[in-house]
């Protein structure tokens, strides 16, 4: 894990929308969200680029919404 300013902000950014993303998805019983959220909460952990953390925020968000527009 990093410790410049940037990325301790990124990983807040991205690790809250996560947070929201798990506390809906327990909330209303849906996996996805549980799953998805759980991810986006460990992830920013283990990468280093500031850049990398929202760009695979975005992917997974994406994921999470063509999952859901499919029915899951």
């Amino acid at each position: 894990m990093n410790l410049d300013p940037g990325s301790l902000i990124a990983g807040l950014v991205v690790s809250g929308v996560g947070f929201v993303f798990f506390s809906y998805g327990r909330k209303m019983g849906r996996a996805p969200h549980v799953i998805t959220g759980i991810i986006m909460m460990v992830f920013p952990y283990v990468v280093p680029s500031v850049l990398a953390m929202f760009v695979i925020g975005a992917l997974l968000c994406g994921l999470l919404y063509m999952a859901t527009r499919a029915g899951y």
